[in-house]
């Protein structure tokens, strides 16, 4: 068994942002290039989320543009999975159904919300949970914990794979809501 942790597992968001983006997990492996949170090639948040405020595409900018922008809308990042175990040989096996059954570390969302009390809005990266019960599960926890403390929380269509106007304008009319 390996353990694979967060590849940012320790960047700091600012404590004042009112809108959390929640994905699920970046993997901290040397064949991840990912510089930030969505840095993937195949991922297209950087596309999308800008879009939805009128601003630039960030896809192919530096990481210090993307903070600069976060920071103007007040904007965090987390990942529900902190640490995962999985099998020898699979360290690269990524796959939502078959690290679903293999995570050590959840994040900690009611401490999460507590030292980010201005939170108003969490939007998860996900809208779909066919095969991945326990991630489910989490979500539903964190959904509850967001209802009791009046913060809403929403599912977007994900980030992963293209980017288009229909997806565009879902992401748009979920965060105007």
């Amino acid at each position: 068994m390996s353990t694979i942790r967060h590849k940012f597992r320790d960047y700091k968001n600012k404590e004042n942002i009112e809108i959390l983006i929640l994905g699920t997990f970046n993997p901290d492996t040397s064949n991840n290039p990912a510089d930030f949170f969505y840095g993937r090639g195949k991922n297209y948040l950087w596309n999308l989320l800008p879009k939805v405020f009128g601003y630039k595409e960030l896809k192919n900018s530096s990481v210090s543009e993307k903070k600069e922008f976060i920071d103007k809308y007040k904007i965090g990042f987390a990942d529900i999975i902190q640490e995962l175990n999985v099998d020898s040989g699979n360290e690269t096996n990524y796959a939502d159904d078959y690290i679903d059954n293999k995570v050590l570390k959840w994040i900690d969302f009611e401490k999460f919300l507590k030292d980010h009390a201005s939170l108003k809005k969490v939007f998860f990266t996900r809208k779909t949970f066919r095969d991945v019960p326990k991630m489910k599960e989490q979500i539903d926890i964190i959904k509850e914990i967001c209802s009791e403390n009046g913060v809403e929380f929403a599912c977007l269509p994900t980030p992963a794979r293209f980017e288009n106007h229909k997806k565009l304008n879902e992401w748009i009319s979920i965060f105007e809501k």
